[in-house]
């Protein structure tokens, strides 16, 4: 047991699959409490936000609320995980570097490992435990 827990090989007690469908699964369901507020919002009409980078309230609710609240599904069910984690890299570095960036390390903790996660999921996709990876399979 101990030389599976030493060993660098990647399925020597999980696949890298388990793995990524863990994590995705995981962080978009714990992204997705975060934007479903906002997604609720947006379609209320309730357009009332801060306005981080200069967009204007209104447009900036309907990217935050689209990459929390949609993107964050859509990395969850592993469809088009790429894609979907490229609003969530930018919506989790602006909260990191701008919104809390003067907050001090304890606010920027969350949105940074979120944003480090995303990014891994930009890199590596849903792997074969997703939506991608059965129509990956399907059209093989």
């Amino acid at each position: 047991m101990l030389d599976k827990l030493r060993s660098l090989k990647p399925d020597a007690i999980v696949s890298l699959d388990t793995a990524l469908l863990l994590l995705r699964v995981g962080a978009g369901i714990l992204i997705f409490t975060h934007g479903y507020g906002k997604l609720s919002g947006v379609l209320e009409g309730n357009m009332g936000f801060m306005d981080p980078i200069g967009l204007g309230a209104g447009l900036s609710k309907v990217l935050v609320a689209f990459a929390e609240g949609i993107c964050s599904l859509l990395i969850a069910v592993g469809l088009w995980t790429r894609l979907a984690a490229i609003p969530l890299v930018i919506n989790t570095a602006v909260i990191t570097f701008i919104v809390h960036w003067e907050d001090g390390w304890g606010r920027m903790e969350l949105p940074l490992f979120f944003l480090i996660v995303f990014t891994f999921l930009l890199f590596t996709g849903g792997g074969s435990y997703s939506l991608d990876g059965m129509m990956s399979r399907e059209k093989s």
